[in-house]
């Protein structure tokens, strides 16, 4: 009530001062067209002496353009408290014009005084009028724009803009990236600070949205300019694999040990160096054997994730997972390879099964399979293994055993005393073939990271639901006291729980410490907006009726950052939040941003990178390149050496008493 009376008191106010203002003119053409008046017999004596005491005291009178002066002002004051207009349809334009024409009018009318009495008196109170009705309405429609100025903002930019980060804050293992973002008003310069890339990042966008080109590129150049070892997957090898190289060569000397640069590439062995991601030194179990099996058959077969536990998708599983165990403990691991174990697995069944059996730690492994065999269940067991050998097909390639064969590095990539730097690339065109060899190296690389005491190190995944990464969930839980930093691109929360379930979908989701957006759409766009949380925001109502217009101001609480911002976001703009320390606060986590990249800088960049040099030569003494040739004998190896090691052991078998009866067995 009481603003009520406040804003009656105002009204009343205005309302007189308009009254004063009129009452000025009025006065005006009386003074200066007095003789008009005389002549006419319309003057008084009273008002005569009225006017001049004002002269008198304050000269108002002493010139026309003082009273004007002053009647403008009141009236411009009196426009502030203008209730109402009956027409919506008020245009800068219809303004600016009223105002010039009011001005000319009011204003430019005096030398009209000079002119014959009866025709200029007439002509100077006619503009004058006309003037000063257009000046008033000028003011009327300004004021009531004016007071509307929320109506203008109609996608409610001002409302869901708000203050971010300004501070840029550094430590030894921060990503920082500078940011321009809008707010009252303008523009402003900030920085987007990941002080604990520790607790794990996210980075989601469609195709086309800056993800990489903003984002990515700066984890990787940054973090090794702070000297982290790295684990890099470049789905389209070698757009990471060029700029992680390039970027090693100038900042070697953050570095403690000088790290070395390895690549696994399939498609071209020269450029690729080698490694067995199942090398014996690195298996202490037989549940590692099975960890790698889950990794390879769950990629070959996605649909599998969301059947875990099934009888036909565990059975392959351990059967493979044997066959591995078994190559780590026949003849010191000479043979464990993963393309060993193919080639096991594809021999006949009986032989590889009579050959298991004997080791005592694949006894109570493989009963399922001896129960089936030794019961006559032949097509339950055929049905068994073909789950395995079918999809492993796929796999057999000369040059993927190549790769997989060799002993060029350990997978310890954050081992303080030979620190790595290790990009594997993938191929859209062969993914389903591919995705399965570089799982495994995953698999195997979280295992050995995740330890305490190494070296600070990142995991990068770029477009992640092109691999399946087993343990991704726990590393992400567990890896930030071990000084692992894992950073997620991929393009949709939907691709995510596709090709990892739901469950394990969600808590990679809900773990992640940092996330940044850029345009995304439906569910995760929801899903987001509810992350960031609500925030206070001005509605205006506008009410219009044949008299009267009225407006009426309130606040609630809305989203910070709406699903619909967050689905037409523009590229190179994202959304996001950060996580903090304690000893680094950040007040305002969230984040709605332009990302800057220095466009030139980077292509000066890219312009001056050097190629990932040839690693392996296939060239003989003569010039001839053998690389074919070379590949090939490595693969008639692998099946010679299975081949040999069937013999043996059945030989073996055969040659023992106590295990002849197994080769009796149907």
């Amino acid at each position: 009530m009481q603003g009520e009376d406040d804003l009656r008191g105002l009204a009343k106010i205005m309302e007189f001062m308009r009254a004063v203002s009129i009452l000025l003119v009025l006065m005006h053409c009386y003074w200066f067209c007095y003789g008009f008046f005389q002549q006419q017999g319309w003057t008084l004596e009273i008002i005569n002496k009225i006017l001049s005491n004002f002269d008198r005291t304050a000269g108002l009178f002493s010139h026309p353009l003082y009273t004007k002066i002053f009647t403008l002002v009141l009236l411009a004051l009196s426009c502030l408290g203008t209730k109402g207009v009956k027409n919506e349809k008020i245009t800068w334009t219809k303004i600016y014009t009223a105002l010039g024409v009011g001005f000319v009018l009011f204003f430019l009318n005096t030398p009209l005084l000079q002119l014959p009495l009866k025709p200029g008196t007439f002509f100077y109170l006619l503009t004058m009028s006309l003037g000063y009705i257009s000046l008033l309405m000028a003011g009327v429609w300004m004021s009531r724009l004016l007071k509307n100025n929320l109506m203008d903002d109609v996608f409610n930019t001002e409302n869901e803009s708000f203050m971010q980060e300004l501070r840029l804050m550094e430590n030894e293992y921060s990503i920082n990236l500078p940011t321009k973002f809008w707010y009252n008003k303008k523009q402003h310069d900030g920085w987007i600070n990941i002080v604990n890339p520790f607790r794990a990042t996210i980075v989601l966008g469609t195709p086309g949205s800056g993800k990489s080109y903003a984002i990515v590129n700066n984890y990787i150049k940054q973090q090794i300019e702070k000297g982290f070892s790295m684990y890099i997957y470049d789905f389209k090898f070698d757009d990471l694999s060029t700029i992680a190289y390039n970027h090693l060569l100038k900042h070697t000397d953050k570095y403690t040990v000088k790290p070395k640069f390895y690549v696994i590439n399939f498609d071209d062995p020269r450029r690729s160096h080698r490694c067995n991601p199942i090398n014996p030194d690195f298996m202490t179990d037989i549940s590692d054997a099975y960890e790698s099996a889950y990794t390879i058959m769950l990629n070959l077969n996605r649909s599998w994730i969301q059947k875990q536990g099934d009888f036909f998708v565990e059975s392959p599983i351990i059967l493979l997972a044997a066959i591995i165990w078994f190559l780590k403990i026949y003849d010191n691991g000479k043979y464990c390879t993963f393309p060993h174990a193919i080639e096991l697995l594809n021999k006949k069944y009986s032989e590889v099964f009579t050959i298991l059996t004997t080791y005592p730690d694949l006894e109570n492994y493989l009963s399922p399979f001896m129960d089936a065999w030794q019961g006559g269940a032949q097509d339950q067991l055929q049905g068994q293994i073909a789950s395995a050998k079918i999809p492993l097909s796929r796999m057999i390639s000369p040059q993927l055993y190549w790769v997989m064969t060799g002993d060029d590095f350990s997978l310890d990539i954050n081992n303080p005393k030979e620190p790595k730097i290790l990009c594997v690339g993938n191929n859209p065109d062969r993914q389903n073939i591919y995705s399965a060899a570089l799982g495994l190296y995953n698999s195997r690389i979280v295992k050995l990271i995740n330890k305490k005491g190494q070296l600070k190190s990142s995991v990068i995944i770029d477009e992640l639901p092109t691999i399946y990464f087993r343990g991704l969930d726990n590393l992400i839980a567990t890896a930030r006291s071990n000084k692992v930093a894992v950073c997620l691109g991929f393009q949709d929360y939907s691709q995510l729980t596709r090709d990892y379930g739901d469950k394990e979908s969600k808590v990679i989701q809900n773990t992640v410490g940092n996330i940044f957006s850029g345009q995304v759409v439906g569910e995760t766009a929801k899903s987001l907006s509810e992350r960031f949380g609500k925030v206070l925001q001005k509605r205006q109502s506008l009410s219009i009726n044949r008299t009267d217009k009225s407006t009426s101001i309130s606040t609630q609480l809305d989203s910070l950052i709406p699903a619909s911002k967050i689905s037409t976001l523009t590229q190179g703009i994202f959304v996001g939040a950060v996580s903090d320390n304690f000893e680094e606060r950040i007040n305002q986590k969230i984040f709605h941003a332009e990302i800057v990249v220095d466009n030139e800088k980077v292509a000066q960049e890219t312009k001056a990178y050097q190629k990932i040099p040839q690693i392996a030569s296939f060239v003989d003494e003569n010039g001839q390149d053998n690389m074919k040739q070379e590949i090939e004998a490595n693969y008639r190896q692998i099946k010679t050496d299975i081949l040999k090691i069937v013999t043996d052991e059945l030989e073996r078998i055969a040659n023992d008493p106590d295990l002849q009866h197994l080769l009796t067995q149907e």
